[in-house]
């Protein structure tokens, strides 16, 4: 096939919209004959709507604790089932009596595409509750309340997208506004601090939150974005002169993932160099690891506090 339908997706959307790795993708077509790709004008794989939802749905199944093997060849109503009525493990669902009322109405402009409204809205929030209370009190619940509600079906994909695409011109334009922090004040050190995701940790807006807090406590952010290998999130934190490397992880992070890219960041970085944790992952709350401090949004004043502490003079 030469030409591939308009809607399809190209393998690294794929890999972005499912979190499953261009590797994965490859394998299970040798493997299991799915994905069945077809190809663009450039021979490039393509992949249609119904399989990217199949490829969601697998993904989700395992993140719960299935094996590929019996899902990649399961009818897509079956593993519609399956993920309606399989407990969560591992992952932070919202239940609705955690949805709240006051968020209600953001979820709601999202999902009739009023986002014209949604931004002038946020805004208006963000002028009046400030910088900390927005991110805390109003973006942080609310991300997790349309995370929820993609996860269920009550939202699509592009939807989801165009909530995040918001929030994140909203959030930068908020940081920018921000202050440099004034030296002579004595307020302390001022810890340089290098965020990002690890590969295949895509969700970025737990970074954009954890900045504001950051900027707002007078650390100097240098900011990779989303998906970095850990060799140049290693190298990163060298060019810079990092104090911290702050690394958010979702709820759909594979634990093995996260503690394997932890563990091998731990070893490029110098000792001196700490590792801030955060996000929604279950594996940062079930294992404690010494040489990682997990923390969540309203941990980072204090955390910032005692780092001063420990490395005044």
């Amino acid at each position: 096939m030469s030409n591939s339908p308009p809607n399809d997706l190209s393998i690294a959307a794929v890999e972005r919209e499912t979190g499953l790795s261009k590797d994965t993708l490859r394998v299970w077509e040798r493997r299991y004959n799915f994905p069945s790709p077809g190809r663009d004008g450039s021979g490039e794989r393509t992949y249609p709507p119904e399989q990217v939802e199949k490829l969601r749905l697998i993904k989700g199944l395992m993140d719960q604790g299935h094996r590929p093997g019996k899902l990649v060849g399961a009818d897509t109503n079956i593993l519609r089932g399956m993920a309606a009525q399989t407990p969560k493990r591992g992952r932070t669902i919202v239940e609705p009596a955690e949805e709240r009322d006051d968020l209600l109405h953001f979820v709601a402009l999202c999902r009739e595409h009023r986002i014209d409204e949604l931004r002038r809205e946020l805004t208006q929030c963000l002028l009046r509750s400030g910088i900390y209370r927005f991110v805390t009190d109003v973006i942080a619940p609310l991300t997790t309340m349309i995370g929820a509600q993609w996860a269920s079906g009550q939202l699509a994909v592009f939807e989801e997208h165009l909530y995040t695409e918001t929030v994140q011109v909203i959030m930068r334009n908020a940081i920018s506004s921000i202050p440099a922090p004034d030296t002579a004040t004595g307020a302390g050190p001022l810890p340089r601090i290098v965020l990002t995701t690890i590969p295949h940790e895509l969700h970025g807006l737990g970074l954009l939150m954890a900045e504001a807090i950051f900027v707002l406590e007078g650390a100097r952010c240098i900011s990779l974005g989303v998906h970095t290998p850990v060799t140049e999130i290693a190298q990163a934190a060298r060019v810079h002169a990092a104090d911290i490397v702050a690394l958010s992880f979702s709820v759909s992070a594979r634990p093995a993932h996260v503690l394997g890219a932890l563990a091998d960041l731990r070893a490029e970085l110098p000792p001196s160099v700490e590792i801030w944790a955060g996000g929604r992952s279950a594996v940062l709350r079930r294992r404690t690891q010494s040489a990682v401090k997990n923390m969540d949004l309203h941990d980072i004043p204090a955390a910032l506090a005692e780092w001063r502490r420990r490395v005044l003079p």
